[in-house]
């Protein structure tokens, strides 16, 4: 079983492609969350489907309605090559689709139990609220779902390390209330706020940390 660190690992990688310097409006979108395999995984795929080394993006979700769901992707497949290019971790996959464009068709490999597929995909415009999720991602930051009878649905769940977010000062459990000058108090208003923001400036927060009302600047991803 995938420990929960690791799923949530998954949505960032899923979401995060530092390489990109394509406009946000623009980015291709798969619709899937992945993760990497760790090292007992890929000497059971070596073994089975006699490769010399294993290697791949396990599919942790395939969400509705996407061109992944389109395509006949499913929870488990294992993507091994993006067009003719192998795909040995997420990155790579990330990367490839970052350089395409919504609208492209492209071919991916996957492997089941039953063997190995080639799939037609057709990638889409990444959908504004995926967006937002991802800016946040880039700043090294992600905002966890609401649960039952919690206070706000806005709480900073995961710092990435040595990102803009922790460099920034922003810390698991800060509640975000306003994003540059928008105040959000819904996840929706939160994913608004990201998607309008630039990876090119700095992105101001305004968060609740306990009793304190907190100003902090993160710096642009890679500035």
């Amino acid at each position: 079983m995938v420990p929960l660190f690791r799923i949530l690992a998954a949505v960032m990688l899923a979401l995060a492609v530092t390489t990109s310097t394509v406009d946000a409006a623009q980015w291709a979108w798969l619709g899937v969350r992945i993760r990497d395999l760790s090292e007992q995984e890929m000497d059971e795929i070596s073994s089975r489907h006699g490769m010399r080394e294993g290697f791949g993006v396990f599919i942790v979700e395939v969400m509705e309605g996407t061109p992944a769901q389109t395509a006949g992707i499913k929870t488990g497949d294992l993507v091994v090559a993006f067009e003719e290019r192998p795909v040995t971790e997420t990155r790579v996959l990330q990367r490839l689709i970052a350089a395409s464009a919504p609208g492209k068709d492209v071919r991916l490999t996957v492997l089941r139990a039953e063997g190995r597929r080639r799939l037609d995909v057709r990638l889409a415009a990444m959908p504004r609220s995926v967006v937002g999720e991802r800016i946040g991602a880039e700043f090294g930051f992600v905002v966890r779902d609401a649960e039952p009878g919690a206070s706000s649905a806005l709480a900073v769940s995961i710092i990435v390390p040595k990102s803009s977010a922790e460099r920034g000062g922003l810390e698991v459990g800060d509640v975000i209330l306003q994003i540059n000058e928008l105040a959000v108090a819904t996840r929706d208003a939160l994913r608004e706020g990201l998607a309008d923001a630039s990876l090119e400036a700095p992105l101001r927060l305004t968060v609740r940390r306990g009793g304190s009302r907190l100003s902090l600047i993160l710096k642009a991803p890679g500035a």
